[in-house]
């Protein structure tokens, strides 16, 4: 990713938080493609964010890496520019073009004054045409990538998220073992990136946002000459993964005085009825300083320095998990009262205080994520892309507000169950072996 220019740094540093009431226009193309705008006119800024559904998912078993590596390579030069003189004519311009990829998404996004919005775009649409995916670039980029992957062999964050995913998820594409990817990024040629360009970037799963000093008529051609050349379809996505209710638990020996551990089980989609008591549950059990599993194991037992909860919604897998760190003498009592607080979530529900609590929190929070048009941009875009409608930013609290405790009750005891709590415990835990819990 590029640095930004420093004065166009400046002008983003004095956005101030936008409301909970920020209006979203939606803008419709000739050609069909469809954008949400917020306009802000207050600094000569645009912020355009860009997410293609599909990530490196989409990668054949044999190509796994090609997509991440695609992305990494997209700013290494286009057309007649090389690496060295694309970067250059980006910055030129004091704009920001950059290009990523997770597993479900790949996307890219602008960020340039409005009066280089044009000559900006230009590159970007240079670099979408006509990527050189120069040899030295690649070389460099897949070096960086081996290397990546050698030091995740000596990391326990790394080897616990590896192993918790396999256990969870088996042989979807999503829990890729690193060492396939790893063989695989050692043999990707120019051509397996073209065709990841293909696989991903296509109009048919697109969420388009822009922000900042530009109206919705200047927007609409905008969307044509962005994504008109791009095609309209591509390769079916994967299925959603079917994950393990097994509750097995695995321990990696690793050196060192603490152990990590991952933990989890199925959760509920972003469009589940019970979505929202499942996320103020999720502050209560682990999302925060004042939830109960820091209370009691961090707190009151001194057990860890961290642990905490989340409610992971996404279209290929839905997870409720958490991790904490702990002493190799004490993980095993650790994971013991997770399990415990577990049991007593679903049989017993929570206080009247503990709501009352989390629901102060969860809605007093929301408008400080709204800090610049670029946060501003991904919100707009995860949007889109979970189906919300546009006037969610201002109804979102009154749905938090709206849970209760029955609801909480309710899906407590539907959604928390110890029983097929997959564990993963990266360290040398004393009293833990492998196997069911």
């Amino acid at each position: 990713m590029r640095l930004l220019a420093p004065f166009l740094v400046l002008f983003l540093s004095i956005v101030g938080p936008a409301t909970a009431m920020t209006e979203i226009q939606q803008v419709r193309s000739s050609g069909g493609h469809v954008a949400w705008l917020v306009e802000d006119h207050s600094i000569p800024v645009v912020v355009l964010e860009v997410q293609f559904e599909g990530g490196t998912t989409l990668d054949p078993d044999a190509k796994a890496g090609a997509t991440a590596m695609m992305t990494r390579l997209l700013d290494e030069g286009a057309g007649d520019l090389d690496a060295t003189a694309y970067a250059v004519a980006v910055e030129t311009l004091a704009s920001q073009i950059s290009f990523y990829s997770t597993q479900e998404v790949t996307g890219f996004s602008v960020m340039t004054l409005r009066e280089n919005l044009d000559a900006t775009l230009e590159l970007l649409l240079l670099a979408l045409a006509a990527p050189r995916f120069d040899e030295a670039p690649m070389e460099r980029v897949r070096a960086r990538t081996l290397a990546r992957f050698r030091s995740a062999t000596t990391q326990p964050g790394s080897l616990a998220s590896q192993a918790f995913g396999e256990m969870l998820f088996g042989n979807h594409p999503i829990a890729r073992p690193i060492a396939d990817t790893q063989a695989s990024v050692e043999t990707l040629t120019r051509q397996d990136l073209v065709d990841a360009m293909t696989r991903s970037f296509v109009t048919d799963r697109v969420s388009v946002a822009a922000v900042g000093a530009i109206t919705a008529d200047d927007l609409e051609p905008l969307l044509d000459r962005m994504l008109g050349d791009l095609p309209d379809t591509g390769p079916a996505l994967p299925p959603p993964a079917k994950i393990s209710d097994a509750g097995l638990t695995r321990i990696i020996p690793f050196p060192g005085p603490q152990s990590l551990a991952f933990f989890g089980h199925a959760g509920l989609s972003r469009d589940d009825p019970d979505f929202y008591p499942a996320f103020v549950l999720n502050q209560i059990l682990g999302g925060g300083f004042s939830s109960r599993l820091t209370r009691i194991i961090r707190k009151e037992r001194g057990l860890t320095y961290g642990v905490s909860t989340s409610l992971q919604t996404n279209r290929l897998s839905n997870t409720f998990r958490g991790s904490l760190r702990s002493g190799n003498e004490t993980m095993a009592e650790a994971l013991d009262l997770v399990r415990a607080e577990w049991v007593d979530l679903a049989e017993n529900g929570v206080t009247e205080d503990e709501l009352r609590q989390a629901k102060q929190y969860l809605t007093g929070e929301y408008a400080l994520r709204f800090d610049g048009n670029r946060q501003i941009a991904g919100i707009l875009v995860s949007m889109q892309a979970e189906g919300l409608p546009r006037d969610f930013i201002e109804t979102r609290n009154d749905l938090v507000e709206a849970v209760t405790l029955d609801d909480i009750r309710r899906v407590a005891a539907r959604l928390l169950d110890v029983e097929t709590l997959t564990t993963v415990v990266v360290g040398a835990p004393v009293g833990m072996e492998n196997g069911a819990d």
